[in-house]
């Protein structure tokens, strides 16, 4: 299922090619690709619940003191090692993630059909979020300099 977001984000949305809107459509191109069609499924309902984030109710979506403190269940910690969660905690620090967005990553993370979630593949859920959310372009950016840009041995904002 991670391949299929993948391929979809990198083919249609950060090059800026229009999506396909018929769900149809888009899962004939991506059995076309060689994606299997239980995967296509779990992948597009996936995005469709990250859409479905932005106007959730749900408590961890309303505003959160900036200075709280993320404590991961054991199933959360399985998912994302030291090495994720010391990334997420970073993002937070820079101001790349909110509690909100945070919490939306560990959401989506959580959905995968994958056991753990390796750094890079992390990095990839991180600004597929970001992208999805309006109103964090700036965020957006910055993680895509993080992703996309050599390391030079600083940061910048």
């Amino acid at each position: 299922m991670f391949d299929i977001l993948m391929y979809l984000f990198e083919n249609y949305v950060h090059s800026e090619i229009e999506l396909l809107v018929d769900e149809d459509e888009l899962t004939k191109e991506l059995t076309r690709a060689g994606f299997h069609q239980v995967d296509i499924i779990k992948a597009l309902a996936w995005l469709e619940h990250l859409a479905d984030l932005q106007e959730s109710e749900q408590p961890y979506l309303c505003n959160h003191a900036q200075q709280s403190f993320r404590i991961y269940t054991k199933q959360e910690m399985a998912k994302l090692d030291v090495q994720c969660r010391g990334f997420l905690l970073f993002l937070e620090q820079i101001q790349v993630l909110s509690v909100e967005t945070r919490e939306m990553v560990i959401d989506r993370v959580m959905e995968l059909d994958e056991p753990a979630l390796v750094l890079e593949d992390l990095k990839w859920v991180i600004l597929m979020v970001l992208f999805n959310v309006p109103g964090n372009e700036s965020a957006y950016e910055q993680m895509e300099d993080l992703i996309f840009e050599q390391p030079d041995g600083r940061l910048h904002s």
